[in-house]
C-alpha cells in the first residue's frame, strides 16, 4: 500500500517502551509525528532520536505527541536509549514502537506487503526504506510525508517549522510561502475572493499579483 497525503493513517496496536497502545487511542485529538527507523544501534538514527528529545518541549507546545519506530524488539530499545543518552545527552520520553513483526512497517508502505519473516536477521539495509516521517492530523488524516536516506540525518526545526504551517493553515484561508517562519507574512489562498478576504483580514493586504494576496499572519496556531 503506498499512503498519500490526505489519506487516512493506518490505526494499529503495538509495543512499544511505555506498553502496548493502539494508534488512535494513544493520539486523541493530538497531532502525531511518526518517524522511523531501519535499525537500532545505527549511528545517524542515534543522534536523531535524542535531538528529537531536545526539541520535545515545542512538539508539545504544539499539541504534537511523538512516536518512533524502529524494526527491533522493545527490549533493544531500553538499552538503545541508553547509547542515545550518552551520545546526545538526552534519552527518549516518547513511546519507541518495537516493530519486531514489521506490522507497523507494512502498514504505512516502508516495507513491502511481502515481506517475510520478523526484525531477526534483518540488516539496516534489509530495512532502508524505513526512514520517514508522518505528520498526522487530529483527524488521522495524513497532513505530511517525508523519506530520508540513510546518511541523512533528519531536521527537526524543519518539521516543526511545517507543524506550524500545517495547524495555521487548517484554521485559516491562508497558505505560507517559500521559506516561511512562525510570525512572518503569509498568502491568501485564490478561493478566497475579494468580498470574503475584506471580511476576513479587514486590515488589509498587500497585491502582488492578481493570484498573490500577502497579508498578516493571523494569530491562532492550534
Amino acid at each position: 500500500m503506498t499512503l498519500k497525503i490526505n489519506d487516512t493513517a493506518p490505526d494499529f496496536e503495538a509495543e512499544t517502551t511505555q506498553g502496548k497502545i493502539n494508534l488512535y487511542d494513544w493520539a486523541k485529538d493530538s497531532w502525531i509525528v511518526l518517524f522511523s527507523h531501519p535499525k537500532n544501534f545505527t549511528p545517524v538514527c542515534t543522534t536523531e532520536l535524542g535531538a528529537l528529545q531536545s526539541h520535545k518541549i515545542e512538539f508539545d507546545k504544539r499539541n504534537v505527541k511523538i512516536l518512533g519506530l524502529s524494526i527491533d524488539p522493545v527490549e533493544d530499545h531500553e538499552k538503545w536509549s541508553e547509547d542515545i543518552k550518552d551520545v546526545t545527552g538526552f534519552k527518549p520520553e516518547y513511546p519507541l514502537i518495537g516493530d519486531k513483526d514489521l506490522a507497523v512497517a507494512k502498514a504505512y508502505g516502508m516495507l513491502p506487503a511481502s515481506a517475510e519473516g520478523s526484525s531477526d536477521g534483518r540488516t539496516a539495509a534489509d530495512n532502508a526504506t524505513v526512514r520517514n516521517v508522518f505528520v498526522i492530523g487530529p483527524d488521522k488524516k495524513i497532513k505530511l510525508i517525508l523519506s530520508y536516506p540513510m546518511a541523512t540525518g533528519r531536521n527537526f526545526p524543519e518539521i516543526l517549522r511545517v507543524i506550524d504551517s500545517l495547524q495555521l493553515t487548517a484554521k485559516h484561508k491562508v497558505a505560507t510561502p517559500a521559506n516561511w517562519k512562525q510570525g512572518e507574512d503569509v498568502i491568501i489562498v485564490p478561493a478566497v475572493k475579494e468580498e470574503e478576504a475584506q471580511t476576513l483580514f479587514p486590515d488589509g493586504w498587500n497585491t502582488v499579483k492578481p493570484y498573490l494576496r500577502i497579508v498578516k499572519q493571523p494569530k491562532t496556531l492550534n
